[in-house]
């Protein structure tokens, strides 16, 4: 992991704290993965590690942003969340970034949770993936799918196909189901029942993941340091 540290004017310090903002969940077990990536996080930096959420449950962004900070949105895709509330939450602050979401730095991760799940050579994969109103996270997942090598994208909600109809239309075929979804919860839930031979965990708290915030946090430190 890099643990290098950036130079920051005397003003700031070293202690820009990172901002993890996550959608929300009222399901347990997602908030508890949100609690472990940050975790996870926080053992690979030197500064204040904190979580946020942008819809759903407290403390919202706006209240994690109360000085100089990163804030890393740990999403699969760049949705309204992302380009509306997120920065509508931070509003016009200059000692605040914002980097890119997690986003595709999570191939990796699901790529390894397919091989966890019993992926075989000539398997047929479909991503899962919430689904979207915005077409350019649409385009995200897409870009996703053939990082991963799935032939198909099949949605949990908000979009389509759905991940069962896909699923139905391939005949012959050992089907494994890749989620593009950070936790689990009712989304990742839903796909029990897809009708896929196997279906891999959720992304959640992966050390590749970790990785991925890790270097996205120092990235942008360096960027805050030298525009103070």
């Amino acid at each position: 992991m890099h643990r290098g540290q950036a130079w920051l004017p005397a003003g700031y310090g070293a202690c820009v704290k990172l901002v993890l903002a996550f959608h929300g969940t009222r399901d347990p077990r997602g908030v508890a993965v949100c609690s472990e990536i940050a975790s996870m996080v926080a053992a690979a930096v030197d500064v204040p590690v904190v979580v946020a959420y942008a819809d759903v449950l407290q403390p919202d962004v706006r209240s994690g942003v109360d000085g100089p900070c990163v804030v890393v949105p740990v999403f699969l895709a760049a949705g309204y969340h992302v380009r509306v509330d997120i920065p509508a939450q931070i509003g016009a602050r200059s000692d605040v970034v914002v980097t890119p979401p997690l986003g595709l730095d999570a191939v990796p991760a699901v790529r390894d949770r397919l091989r966890q799940a019993g992926f075989r050579r000539g398997d047929v994969v479909v991503l899962a993936a919430a689904g979207s109103s915005d077409a350019r996270a649409l385009a995200d997942v897409r870009r996703a799918a053939s990082l991963v090598g799935a032939s198909a994208v099949g949605y949990v909600a908000t979009a389509s196909p759905r991940v069962a109809d896909v699923v139905a239309g391939i005949v012959g075929r050992r089907v494994v189901v890749a989620s593009w979804l950070l936790a689990p919860g009712a989304f990742h839930g839903s796909l029990a029942s897809c009708g896929a031979d196997v279906v891999a965990g959720p992304v959640g708290a992966h050390p590749l993941v970790v990785d991925a915030l890790v270097r996205r946090y120092y990235g942008a430190r360096g960027v805050l340091s030298r525009s103070a």
